[in-house]
């Protein structure tokens, strides 16, 4: 467990210094975690391998928002000035992007439908 931990931290550190490196504005995390899935995918068993430690960490994953919540917490006189904003851009950025979502399902089933594989 203790190695794939080390592997998950070391592909969260690649994204880091690759994100401040190249000055990108893409959240290091974020590049990490999209590393991870290219070497998951190119080499399936490191998926394999690191499955329990990811499997549990996914079944305590609501501790990992208690920081957000203490965030919000800390910042509520923003939210009191820009709540009606940002309301509606979490309300209208969720219509849109489930919305692009289905439309995208919707033209890859026309363009898959009716070949035979």
């Amino acid at each position: 467990m203790i190695i794939n931990l080390v592997i998950l931290l070391g592909f969260q550190l690649l994204g880091e210094v690759t994100s401040r490196g190249l000055n990108l504005s893409l959240p290091g995390p974020v590049i990490g975690m999209a590393a991870l899935f290219a070497v998951c995918v190119i080499w399936p068993r490191v998926a394999t391998h690191i499955a329990p430690t990811t499997t549990v960490l996914l079944a305590h994953l609501s501790l990992l928002f208690v920081p957000a919540g203490v965030g919000v917490v800390g910042h509520l006189d923003t939210f009191g000035a820009d709540g009606p904003a940002l309301g509606l851009a979490i309300i209208g950025s969720t219509i849109a992007a489930i919305s692009i979502g289905a439309l995208t399902f919707v033209g890859l089933m026309r363009l898959t439908s009716g070949h035979d594989d």
